[in-house]
């Protein structure tokens, strides 16, 4: 296929397409405007084969999509993170009913507050309604991301949340798409209680969601978007999403010799952190929001091996940069050499 040149936005809408959605419903609010838009027009918006509207808010939006995703179509719907509020109750809900076709829910997170109220952090609502969360690290994984969400919500019977950040949804990339698939066909369930959350329904279904729990956390531990590049020393970096391309120019950039694990598709691989963990006695923590991961791992291992936002290593606000981890790791490294620690930059050819 032609390689495109894309806004992260624009990768996301490319992917959606190329995943054979049927639907797109949204309410705009940067930095998610720009997919709807990219989807109204290309070729496939002249054409009476995707559907595209703008609600009259988040809620009424999510509604629509599940609906068409009832009737076994794939459907995209996006919204800003504050966005999300508005849909929470329709979102909630969604995960105790489950879906039909796939439902992929794109969350742009404005970090900085570039054109919002606030800066709060999507992943928590995903991980309130317990169902898989990708976060990409890059335009070429946020087409990937947005292809693969609809298999994943299919394959679990979810819905899935991609979350973006304004950083990554404003920023042009080169995305090379792959194939794209035929639309699903209309097949509705003939279960219609699934969709009736009366008591007796909403309580078998949320045990069916209970029970879910240890396959999404298996398709995370063996999830190709979770990834460790090898290094050496007793330093290490556990960076998720956006934060994974910052940490990889900074190492890049002054060839340091330090391990990486790269983490974009949640529940959190438990496994593959603590084997990766267990090896390193510091290791920087880099995400994107708030310090949600830091804070599970920190009680996990119940130790001071982390650095992050929450020590003051990094800002405890606003959007990371290449900068910030640059001053984070080289600073890091000075003090693991004044106390001995053989962790140095190495000469990249």
């Amino acid at each position: 296929m032609e390689k495109k040149l894309l806004l992260g936005a624009e990768a996301v809408a490319q992917g959606a397409l190329d995943a054979g959605i049927s639907g797109v419903y949204a309410y705009p609010g940067t930095p998610s405007t720009e997919i709807t838009e990219y989807i109204q027009q290309s070729r496939h918006a002249v054409l009476p084969t995707v559907r595209s509207a703008w609600a009259a808010n988040e809620k009424t939006a999510y509604e629509a999509a599940l609906g068409m995703s009832y009737a076994g179509k794939r459907c995209l719907v996006c919204m800003k993170h504050v966005g999300l509020n508005v849909a929470a109750d329709a979102f909630m809900n969604s995960a105790i009913t489950g879906v039909q076709g796939g439902l992929v829910l794109v969350v742009a997170d404005d970090p900085s507050m570039h054109s919002s109220q606030n800066e709060q952090d999507s992943r928590f609502y995903g991980r309130f309604a317990m169902i898989p969360i990708l976060e990409p690290a890059n335009q070429q994984e946020a087409y990937e991301m947005a292809r693969y969400g609809f298999d994943l919500s299919e394959e679990v019977a979810l819905p899935v949340m991609l979350r973006i950040t304004t950083r990554l949804s404003h920023s042009r990339a080169v995305v090379t798409p792959t194939a794209p698939r035929q639309q699903n066909g209309l097949n509705p369930t003939t279960d219609k209680s699934r969709w009736i959350l009366l008591p007796a329904n909403a309580r078998k279904n949320y045990r069916g969601l209970l029970d879910k729990q240890e396959q999404l956390r298996q398709i995370a531990e063996q999830s190709s978007f979770n990834s460790v590049t090898e290094g050496r020393g007793e330093q290490a970096v556990i960076a998720f999403g956006i934060a994974c391309n910052y940490a990889m120019e900074v190492i890049t950039s002054h060839g340091l010799d330090i391990p990486l694990l790269k983490i974009s598709q949640y529940p959190l691989p438990e496994k593959l952190l603590k084997r990766f963990a267990e090896q390193y006695n510091e290791i920087l923590i880099a995400e994107e929001g708030y310090p949600i991961q830091e804070e599970r791992l920190r009680g996990f291992f119940g130790d001071n091996r982390f650095q992050g936002r929450l020590d003051g290593t990094l800002p405890p606000a606003g959007e990371l940069s290449p900068a910030l981890l640059e001053k984070a790791l080289l600073g890091s490294m000075q003090q693991s050499n004044d106390t001995g620690h053989d962790i140095k930059p190495t000469t990249v050819n």
